[in-house]
């Protein structure tokens, strides 16, 4: 299920010389008084320690199954090498539109490598969305047909350094914590995502462009784009615009506030899937910038993690969740077809992105082979 490498040519692109990656720095913070979410923080240092993945798994319990959002600390990775993927992404959004659009995502199949540019509207608002990205997969043999822009393949040793860092350091851990909450081996969900197996993770580069305060006010009264992520975990890199909102376990909308050193995280729907429930896949989004920084660009450094190609989409043989009565019957038959995960998010992707116009979906629902998950868009 490797994806194809779609191209479109741009003439004489590589007698130019290399892409110009300048340096970027977070802005300052906001100075309005914003009402911010809680959230529990995990210190990895912590998780070599005697007893500290216990004590550490104890701690992220609350985080997964009722919050469903967390940050994590001293994990390890420099900020000088965030800050440098920060600029690469910098550096990528101000190429041109034609070399932006040389790999484009092939949402027609569900594939999110590539650039997703901004040409969707807001229903009927005369408002296009305002975000950009580009989704760069793992460095393994199954994708290395997939095309590469001209600044990623400048920066190709770093970038790839990067993402499998991103997993050892942090992926791994939060698997291995996890793991043990639900009693199963501490490899479990970390074979389950393996990085040398095919899975649609990606890194993400993301910006949302500048709007006016009306512009905003259009797009926003159509919908604020609430949802959830649809693989297993997501990683957020701190970038000081605020914006990012979660809906608390009591209803209410609260910022998520930037974690100096640190990475917010968040567990998606295909781990609610595995399971049952138990984890919480929590509704975010992304809404107008505090004035003081409305027309600052809000660029983003994300990772997303996808469980494998081989991974079935059935709830875990976890003694926890089967004591709590969460392993249904047929999930326990081993010889039942089941869904995998790579295609249950690529069926999601395009249910999502296979469009032009960015529709209103609250109180639907998408399904997919018995899989099933609410549309907010709140």
């Amino acid at each position: 299920m490797a994806p194809i490498a779609l191209e479109t040519p741009v003439a004489d692109q590589f007698s130019r010389g290399k892409v110009l990656v300048k340096p970027w720095t977070r802005p300052a913070q906001t100075s309005e008084k914003l009402e911010y979410a809680e959230l529990p923080k995990i210190d990895l240092s912590r998780f070599d320690e005697p007893g500290g993945k216990q004590e550490l798994a104890a701690h992220l319990f609350d985080a997964l199954t009722r919050v469903g959002f967390w940050s994590v600390v001293n994990t390890g990775i420099d900020d000088e090498l965030v800050l440098r993927q920060f600029s690469f992404g910098n550096a990528f959004f101000k190429q041109s539109l034609e070399e932006k659009r040389r790999f484009p995502c092939n949402f027609a199949e569900g594939e999110y490598f590539g650039y997703r540019e901004n040409s969707r509207w807001v229903g009927d608002t005369g408002i296009k969305e305002n975000v950009e990205m580009l989704n760069i997969p793992k460095a393994i043999p199954a994708y290395a047909n997939v095309g590469k822009h001209k600044i990623v393949e400048e920066n190709w040793d770093e970038i790839a350094s990067f993402h499998r860092l991103l997993f050892d350091k942090v992926v791994r851990k939060l698997f291995a914590l996890i793991s043990i909450i639900l009693e199963l081996p501490e490899n479990y969900l970390v074979d389950a995502h393996a990085y040398d197996e095919e899975s649609d993770d990606h890194l993400r580069y993301m910006i949302y462009n500048v709007r006016t305060q009306e512009e905003w006010d259009r797009a926003q009264a159509y919908s604020k784009g609430g949802h959830t992520d649809f693989g297993s975990l997501t990683l957020l890199f701190s970038q000081h615009v605020a914006g990012l909102q979660i809906r608390t376990p009591e209803g209410d909308w609260k910022y998520v506030r930037p974690v100096d050193g640190g990475i917010t995280c968040n567990a998606a729907d295909t781990l609610t899937f595995l399971t049952n429930g138990f984890i919480k896949s929590t509704i975010h989004r992304v809404v107008t910038p505090p004035k003081d920084q409305i027309n600052i660009p809000r660029l983003g450094l994300l990772y997303f993690n996808r469980p494998g190609a081989k991974t079935p989409m059935k709830t875990v043989p976890s003694p926890l969740l089967d004591r709590l009565g969460l392993i249904p019957p047929e999930d326990k038959d081993p010889d039942k077809p089941v869904v995998s995960g790579t295609e249950y998010v690529r069926a999601r992707v395009k249910d999502v992105h296979y469009k032009t116009v960015l529709d209103k979906r609250e109180g639907t629902s998408f399904e997919f082979k018995g899989l099933k998950v609410q549309n907010h868009y709140a």
